[in-house]
């Protein structure tokens, strides 16, 4: 990888994107210091420290601290991810949509235009709501309607600068702009989190055990890197044979390929689900001060990851289990409307295509869609794994992280894709070179 970034600066076009990708990412990291105009944040802050066991240290790690200081890119970017999830749905559900995508180049333009006014609706949701609980909560230095709507504004317009930053890293830097907007963020925190686990852990205790504690928590970390980067990579191939056929006075066909079907087919979106669905109830009902009695207060404790896998409580371990089926549940539903082996099944025959030893038509769909749901289950089992550990240290030895499963899968995913990118261009780059030549 390093040898990789040392010859990209060595190719002036490839240097500027990455010099540029830089100067973006410092533009964010500073936006992340900007305080929200009109907000007490030593008020805010307070009370978000009293939610530190809860869910919110997990959103507040995607946005990279910008949350607990509640600054004007507090909401981040996931309302674009949200609406980005919403537009691959909906192009599914709707068949106008679905029309626009298969029209290439100008469809996606026009998917991706209205994906900016979803996500610019939805900032202004949450900045909305945000903005009644600092109302309710006695979190404004001035309780009025121009204080409420500043909030609103910066909210919102922070969430869409973000979105048009990244769209700008797309277009003028290297790797998917989003990606890299999310992943400097859970980056920045790292290094704060490692010297907690240090602090807790390694430094004060005798030697001998602070050397287990400490070569303890790298083989964890470097386990569940090398995990996710199998998951990332891994790969199973169907081979393809291509039938000959006459065209002219020409002999064609007859070429082997293969169908690749990734283990993790899903990505990280079944974790998004299925933490988004677990979270919503917790950060609603903080937000709106409830004090967590009755039956419906058990129920969160069971939805809070705080609180799973404590030997002293275990009857809330139950979350896990229910966030353990819905990781899967997603990992399934989402494969399922973004790889259709009817589809392939029937543009194989077409073309003449066929996999040795399997008819075409609709028994190579049914090998297809057995071979993909044994492939699902797998992937999916691998996420579960990566995103448990962490839940389990931090329930029976109280480590507190916020890298765990779900920002590892996403640190390493977006870092091997953006060192591919990179290659691909400085390859691109030496073939003009030798045609110039």
């Amino acid at each position: 990888m390093l040898t990789t970034l040392k010859n990209a600066f060595k190719i002036k076009e490839i240097r500027n994107k990455l010099l540029f990708t830089l100067g973006m990412l410092v533009v964010i990291r500073l936006g992340s210091q900007l305080p929200v105009p009109g907000v007490r944040t030593q008020e805010f802050l307070n009370w978000f420290n009293q939610k530190v066991g809860d869910d919110f240290s997990f959103f507040n790690a995607f946005t990279g601290g910008s949350f607990e200081r509640m600054s004007i890119l507090a909401l981040n970017i996931t309302p674009y991810i949200t609406s980005s999830i919403i537009m691959q749905l909906l192009t599914i559900a709707i068949p106008k949509l679905e029309e626009m995508q298969k029209e290439g180049e100008d469809g996606r333009k026009k998917i991706a235009s209205i994906t900016r006014y979803v996500t610019v609706g939805l900032a202004l949701i949450e900045a909305s709501a945000m903005a009644a609980a600092f109302w309710s909560g006695n979190m404004l230095k001035e309780k009025n309607a121009l204080s409420v709507i500043t909030v609103i504004t910066a909210l919102t317009a922070g969430s869409a600068f973000l979105m048009w930053i990244g769209e700008r890293i797309t277009e003028k830097g290297v790797g998917n702009g989003i990606s890299i907007v999310l992943i400097i963020n859970i980056i920045s925190r790292i290094p704060q989190d490692i010297d907690q686990l240090f602090e807790q852990f390694v430094f004060g205790k005798a030697i001998a055990v602070g050397a287990v504690a400490a070569i303890i928590i790298l083989a964890i970390i470097v386990a569940m890197v090398i995990m996710v980067i199998i998951l990332n990579d891994g790969v199973r191939k169907i081979p393809v044979q291509y039938a000959k056929k006459v065209q002219g006075r020409k002999m064609v066909g007859g070429q082997t390929s293969s169908i690749p079907l990734k283990i993790n087919t899903a990505g990280v979106i079944p974790i998004i689900f299925a933490s988004s669905l677990m979270q919503l109830p917790i950060i609603v009902s903080s937000f709106f001060n409830y004090n967590g009695g009755g039956v419906w207060g058990q129920i969160l404790k069971g939805l809070n990851s705080g609180n799973w896998c404590k030997p002293s409580e275990p009857v809330y371990s139950i979350g896990l289990l229910v966030y353990i089926i819905l990781v899967i549940f997603f990992a399934y539903f989402y494969t399922s409307i973004t790889f259709n082996p009817i589809e392939i099944a029937e543009n194989m025959k077409k073309q003449g295509g066929f996999i040795p030893g399997i008819r075409p038509g609709k028994p190579t769909s049914e090998y297809l869609t057995k071979i993909l749901n044994y492939i699902i289950f797998i992937g999916a089992a691998g996420l579960t794994i990566v995103c448990v550990v962490p839940f389990l240290f931090n329930g029976i030895f109280g480590a507190q992280v916020t890298f765990g499963g779900t920002s590892l899968i996403i640190i390493v995913s977006v870092v091997l894709e953006t060192i591919k990118q990179i290659e691909s261009q400085m390859l691109v780059r030496n073939y003009k070179g030798f045609l110039n030549d």
